[in-house]
């Protein structure tokens, strides 16, 4: 990988990431359908796309940074006193609880998982399935907001009916959880379906958002030690994968920001039908190119 593909895919993911079309799946279709010359199989390229996710999570830790020492002050205060009694600790425990179901996966399933990432036209397919579950999750929150209130007049109204995240229980915890775990798989967008899952436990949208985006952060991190030691130990260039993780974490940055306040109003329908064309045609491209 040149350096120039490399800070290109670094912005790539940093983009794309938070946006819920699917940065793994882009880093796996974009290679093959400009015919770059590197491998998705290279066993450098998972611990690569890692180091681009933890720059993603340095953006996230400074997005949320006041917010992730209350968490994490409530986690430990909890666990010792044995009981919850503050939003910020009921918040850590439903972070542990999601992220508990991509951890098990990720673990037991890792092999098979990484062999996917060799596979454009799994990404593809996996990228129309990913913008048919973004329509569905708002065809779903379309049904909740005319069963919970019917009367509200204004989408500030509807919103006010639905809970914040330090509300949602341990099993719709557990639920967004899994949703995050389908994102392993290329082409399923993490945030689209965490998104998604807590539309479905009864989050707002942008409480969906929030909560998405703290619950990336541990998981992230923990990829991050079991796969940046194989890059250390490759004899990768690994000034230029840093300067593109970094890049990839001021693209990260620039997209929660965007999101956060997008979310206010906007939904994932476009990002469903976006991500649905795209791995149409990305399909159509693989399969008939000469």
């Amino acid at each position: 990988m040149t350096l120039a593909q490399a800070l290109f895919m670094g912005l790539l993911q940093g983009a794309t990431e938070l946006f819920p079309v699917s940065s793994l799946g882009h880093a796996v279709l974009i290679p093959s359908l400009l015919h770059w010359s590197f491998k998705q199989s290279d066993p450098s390229f998972v611990p690569f796309l890692v180091l681009l996710h933890l720059g993603t999570a340095g953006a996230l830790l400074v997005v949320y940074r006041t917010q992730w020492v209350e968490i994490i002050k409530g986690f430990f205060t909890a666990a010792v006193r044995g009981r919850i009694e503050k939003p910020s600790e009921r918040l850590a425990m439903l972070l542990l609880v999601g992220t508990i179901p991509a951890g098990i996966l990720g673990v037991f399933l890792e092999h098979q998982l990484k062999s996917l990432f060799a596979s454009p036209k799994a990404a593809a397919i996996f990228l129309i399935v990913n913008g048919l579950l973004m329509l569905g999750f708002e065809a779903l929150r379309r049904r909740a907001e005319a069963r919970v209130a019917p009367a509200a007049k204004t989408r500030v109204e509807q919103e006010d009916s639905f809970a914040s995240a330090e509300q949602i229980s341990f099993k719709a915890a557990a639920l967004v959880g899994a949703c995050q775990a389908l994102a392993l798989l290329p082409g399923i967008s993490r945030s689209g379906v965490t998104i998604g899952g807590g539309l479905v436990a009864g989050l707002r949208h942008q409480e969906a958002a929030r909560f998405s985006f703290l619950l990336a952060t541990p998981i992230i991190a923990a990829a991050g030690v079991l796969e940046i030691p194989q890059l250390l130990s490759s004899t990768v260039p690994l000034a230029e994968y840093a300067a593109a993780a970094v890049l990839a974490g001021v693209a990260a940055y620039l997209s929660a920001r965007f999101l956060l306040r997008y979310f206010r109003s906007g939904r994932l329908d476009p990002y469903g039908w976006y991500c649905a064309a795209a791995g149409a045609i990305s399909l159509a491209l693989l399969t008939f190119r000469p």
